[in-house]
């Protein structure tokens, strides 16, 4: 059968550039194609680099939906779906919150890791020509059954970084405005050599380690920063902040090739942080962690979120003193929001403080 996969067209943000739009290969449906390539015809396209043709005729479409992008995800649908063609959706906005999509938005939806899902949809359009309306994977996935991107179906033209890799899913931290507070989502590690292979895939040594957390499991991020010193590479990664506690473990990450850390700090302030159960972060240690991250030579991009409760109008003069005081190298900033499926979303709701349900607005920019 023929399979086409999109990524459906992001909406620029008032900080966001072109360069967004061509930040990095949508990994997931690379994974999806390596999952379903070996028994079918398998393409992807990606209206962030161009436009899409909706008037082709596959077998079945596959969408990737961020909570941002399912309006222009829907319309991909309508397109093909008038024509007969069944489509799919999954992506993190499905998993998360599945009860958001309109009903007939889709012809199906795919509910946690493609592994687990896809090649059940394929027998069932092969076998019954008909799909269920949902698909959800049975269990938490195993390291050992994360399948590896289709690297070799990236156009490197087309991206600025093509170097990206994941060791793990999830994250073992559930604080409440992230998705991982979801109850679909969960932490796994990959085999080592699995994730070697995939560096080596790349054909780079200089590696973003996409994981929304690279040191969430501490013995494995140890052996796993062993088997790579020999590599020569220069990384970056994200990380928890408690990371810093740990002398040895930021020793043996500058030693393999680390240069910068991306951190979510969150916010200064000991309320905010405790608004949303960030019990990692601890506010009155701040100044020594960029500091032991700094003296081994790791610079730090460093997250806020704006709006936590807690906050109040000192609050943005406050964090950027302390952003100069510290020599921050790089700064991500965002407004709070609730997405839809994680517990900030379910007390907002319950709290009355929901001011639109128009997802599109999801994006930390409204």
């Amino acid at each position: 059968m023929t399979v086409k996969l999109i990524q459906p067209r992001m909406r620029k943000r008032p900080m966001d550039t072109d360069l967004k739009l061509h930040m990095a290969p949508p990994l997931g449906l690379l994974t999806v194609a390596a999952v379903l390539r070996g028994e079918h015809q398998v393409t992807v396209e990606n209206e962030n680099i161009g436009p899409v043709d909706l008037r082709d005729t596959p077998d079945i479409v596959g969408i990737s939906v961020t909570v941002d992008v399912l309006p222009r995800a829907m319309e991909i649908a309508r397109a093909y779906r008038s024509r007969g063609i069944p489509v799919v959706a999954g992506g993190i906005h499905i998993t998360t919150a599945a009860d958001t999509v309109p009903e007939d938005a889709f012809d199906a939806l795919c509910i946690g890791a493609a592994e687990g899902v896809w090649p059940e949809i394929m027998k069932d359009l092969a076998c019954r020509g008909a799909l269920r309306k949902r698909y959800r994977c049975k269990g938490p996935l195993r390291g050992e059954e994360i399948v590896s991107p289709a690297y070799d179906m990236i156009a490197p033209e087309n991206y600025l970084y093509c170097n990206v890799v994941h060791t793990s899913r999830g994250c073992p931290y559930r604080c409440d405005f992230c998705y991982n507070s979801g109850r679909e989502h969960r932490y796994v590690n990959r085999p080592i050599p699995d994730v070697l292979a995939d560096i080596r895939a790349t054909g780079q040594r200089h590696i973003l380690f996409i994981d929304d957390n690279f040191a969430g499991n501490r013995a494995w991020i140890r052996e796993f920063l062993t088997a790579i010193l020999p590599l020569g590479l220069k990384w970056n990664a994200a990380v928890s902040l408690d990371v810093a506690w740990e002398p040895e473990l930021l020793d043996l990450m500058r030693r393999s090739g680390c240069q910068s850390l991306f951190i979510g700090f969150e916010s200064i302030d000991p309320r905010s942080i405790g608004s949303v159960h960030k019990g990692q972060n601890r506010t009155d240690r701040y100044d020594r962690a960029v500091e032991e991250i700094h003296k081994r030579g790791i610079m730090i991009n460093a997250s806020f979120v704006f709006g936590l409760d807690g906050d109040t109008p000192e609050t943005f003069s406050a964090t950027l003193d302390w952003i100069l005081r510290n020599r921050i190298e790089t700064v991500t900033s965002h407004i709070l929001t609730p997405y839809p499926g994680t517990v900030l979303f379910d007390r907002m709701l319950a709290e009355g403080r929901l001011l639109t349900r128009d997802l599109s607005l999801y994006n930390t920019a409204h």
